[in-house]
């Protein structure tokens, strides 16, 4: 095991499982609303299950909250008012901790966007992922391209200054033209962030069981990812990692913790948190019961924990790097020797392998993808698996 761990910095990840609808290509812990939601008693159980988890976290100083999900906007914003509140009365939240609430446009037709802002929220991250009404009805999605445009709109009467957008391409018979008009469209809106990202086809999702008509082959795909981060980079944002855009000084602080092997709290149903224990020598790995009605059920003790593992050093590596070189600054080595408590020498091998190919930068203190490593990143990443 490790010899020498830092305690990195801290999240807090709040899991809100339910969907208006569930997308036919996510992959995450999402589930149907029926019915009523159960605001109250979710809400009950996130603090009984932050209760339960304290002790991994004590006097730590928590610096960024996500709410994701599923789609967290279900949720109004007295319930996440009151869940700010208790949590911040058992953890120490930094003075301008990033909180970031994710917001699906279809179901914001209530305006709550002031409620989110005088609760805490103090970013916004909404999925719009195509402006294409089309595309979206082939998405599965439950808003339209008027929807986004007026939920982004009155966000920004509300006050927020500190917008993400979520889009994607190589969409089920998109064009070109179509990938670089949704960035048009994205950036006509002056969101502060753009998390721009590849549809794929996963196992377990209805697009995995039934692939769609017309998605764009690897070169089409490559062409689309190209000509819009040129869009992108002409208007001002900067590409930091593989998927994410920011203009100065808006890059995602939540995002960033977890790409650099930071820390992390996780709650609520199917939430997955990573944890340094320097005093136990080891890095914890905790994930709760997926199920919300079974989370409900047993929040706050052992039973809402669905499994735990603590990370071998072998596997260390391989988890640092899985997201560390999607970044495009990368990350100093010294971060991957505090953070994992292994020296550079433990992993030569591979980083010999990854500069031979081209992959990484030459700077033996900086773990650096090159722009070739950026593009094959999947291969660099695996050259550390055990």
């Amino acid at each position: 095991m490790p010899s020498m761990l830092t305690t990195p910095p801290l999240a807090l990840y709040v899991h809100i499982p339910w969907c208006a609808r569930k997308c036919p290509y996510c992959d995450f812990n999402s589930h149907q609303q029926r019915g009523a939601l159960p605001f109250t008693a979710y809400v009950d159980a996130l603090i009984a299950d932050l209760e339960f988890d304290l002790p991994l976290v004590w006097g730590r100083i928590v610096h960024s909250v996500f709410f994701g999900g599923g789609t967290p906007s279900l949720f109004p914003p007295e319930a996440i008012d009151r869940f700010l509140q208790q949590a911040s009365a058992r953890l120490r939240f930094a003075p301008n901790a990033e909180i970031t609430l994710e917001a699906n446009p279809g179901t914001l037709e209530h305006g709550p966007f002031p409620g989110y802002r005088k609760a805490g929220v103090n970013r916004l991250s909404i999925g719009v992922q195509s402006f294409d009404d089309a595309s979206l009805q082939r998405l599965g999605r439950i808003h339209s391209s008027g929807d986004a445009e007026r939920a982004v709109k009155a966000a920004q009467d509300a006050g927020y200054d500190n917008i993400n957008l979520d889009l994607m391409y190589a969409l089920p018979q998109q064009t070109l033209a179509g990938a670089v008009a949704d960035v048009e469209q994205a950036l006509a809106l002056h969101p502060t962030h753009l998390s721009h990202y590849q549809l794929t086809l996963e196992a377990g999702t209805a697009f995995g069981a039934r692939p769609p008509k017309g998605i764009p082959d690897i070169d089409s795909a490559w062409d689309m990812q190209e000509a819009c981060l040129a869009r992108l980079a002409q208007a001002g944002f900067a590409q930091y990692e593989v998927s994410a855009w920011a203009r100065a000084g808006h890059r995602c602080a939540h995002n960033l913790n977890y790409w650099t092997f930071g820390d992390y709290l996780g709650i609520g149903a199917g939430a997955h948190g990573k944890l340094t224990l320097p005093a136990e020598n080891r890095v914890l790995r905790r994930w709760k019961t997926k199920l919300p009605n079974a989370y409900l059920a047993a929040a706050g003790t052992a039973d809402a924990i669905e499994g735990e593992e603590t990370l071998e050093s072998r596997r260390l590596p391989f988890d640092f790097m899985l997201n560390a070189l999607r970044l495009n600054d990368g990350v100093p080595m010294t971060t991957f020797e505090a953070r994992t408590g292994l020296s550079r020498q433990a992993i030569a091998g591979q980083l010999d392998r990854a500069r031979a190919n081209g992959w990484l930068d030459d700077d033996p203190d900086w773990l650096r993808p090159t722009p070739l490593g950026l593009r094959f990143a999947n291969d660099a990443i695996a050259l550390f698996l055990d």
